[in-house]
């Protein structure tokens, strides 16, 4: 092996530069070439890169994004896009490929592993929502901006005895929602895995009376009357995904309708992406980052570097991917020991 490839696929998240700037400098070290291929899958499929040396990713490790770019792009929906993928490790020059993505990035190095590809891959998602890993880049840093973002929203309801519907990342497991929910003393935190009456919400700010509410909740949350996710539009990515958002809005209506309480709308969105990656997310795309260059020179294709306790081990890129990790029944209860 001589040379290897790198790229980013999904959404971004602080850490994958740290993790970028590791691979580049592990392989190094071990006589290994690395190319960055651009855009993600679309990259592999169009044979797009570029060469990475350690003078390029100097000091990458603090900057949030990716310094590769990506796109949704999935080769499986596409005629022959598996096959060009694979062709085009000989046109880009590389003789194996690390990804880094959440569900939808590894589900195709998973595939491609299948096929025979030499592919390894890293976490990389803020929802922290992939199975056979106990953490994932971003999400430190995603946490800690909607934390603050909702002690924010604190500050600004309690002076005006306001209702805040604060809305949070997150399609179908709500840990991003749940942990700065906690954090940030949330009054009602409501996420996907557990739907949720209005008029219970509307209860909580009754009982309140003339104090503030403050509520978080994920976007992929939803009412029991309405049964289906609430979304900007009809129109779904490549891996089959609507895009989300309305549900503060819909909440917040519904809110002051009923209580009376005036009730405003906060949606998050990208902000919690692009936060400057805190220590944890450095320190843990460093160890990812070496932990993948190791998986490459030691033959475990199909593998992905994961997170377990204080360390970073392999485990089956499908054991990643076949079932999201959502947050569990008592992880909620606990939540709602604090609502009201």
């Amino acid at each position: 092996m001589k040379t290897i490839g790198v790229l980013t696929g999904g959404g971004d998240a602080p850490g994958l530069n740290a993790a970028i700037r590791a691979i580049v400098i592990t392989a190094e070290k071990h006589g290994l070439k690395v190319k960055g291929i651009l855009d993600g899958w679309g990259g592999m499929l169009e044979g797009r890169c570029r060469d990475l040396t350690s003078e390029d990713v100097e000091d990458m490790h603090k900057v949030p994004g990716t310094m590769l770019g990506s796109v949704r792009k999935n080769p499986f929906k596409i005629d022959g896009g598996p096959e060009k993928v694979k062709e085009n490790f000989k046109k880009v020059g590389i003789d194996a490929l690390i990804a880094m993505g959440g569900e939808d990035t590894l589900g195709v190095a998973a595939k491609l592993a299948d096929m025979g590809a030499k592919v390894v891959g890293a976490p990389k998602t803020i929802d922290g929502d992939l199975s056979a890993t106990d953490y994932t880049m971003g999400f430190d840093t995603g946490v800690g901006v909607a934390t603050e973002a909702i002690d924010r929203v604190h500050a600004t309801m309690r002076s005006h005895h306001r209702v805040g519907v604060v809305e949070v990342m997150g399609r179908h497991a709500g840990w991003m929602t749940l942990v700065s929910g906690i954090a940030s003393g949330a009054h009602c935190i409501l996420l996907p895995e557990f739907p949720f009456e209005v008029d219970e919400v509307c209860g909580i700010v009754k009982k309140r009376k003339g104090k503030h509410t403050v509520i978080a909740v994920a976007e992929g949350a939803k009412p029991k009357s309405m049964g289906e996710l609430v979304t900007k539009d009809s129109e779904k990515d490549e891996f089959g995904h609507v895009k989300l958002g309305g549900i503060a809005d819909i909440l917040a209506k519904e809110i002051e309708e009923r209580t009376g309480v005036t009730s405003r709308a906060i949606v998050l969105g990208h902000t919690q992406r692009g936060g400057i990656p805190t220590a944890r997310d450095r320190l843990l795309g460093t160890k990812l980052g070496v932990k993948v260059v190791e998986l490459l020179l030691d033959g475990e294709y199909g593998k992905m570097a994961s997170v377990k306790g204080n360390g970073v081990v392999s485990v089956p890129l499908k054991d990643a991917v076949g079932v999201l990790r959502t947050v569990p029944k008592e992880e909620y209860e606990l939540a709602k020991l604090f609502f009201g």
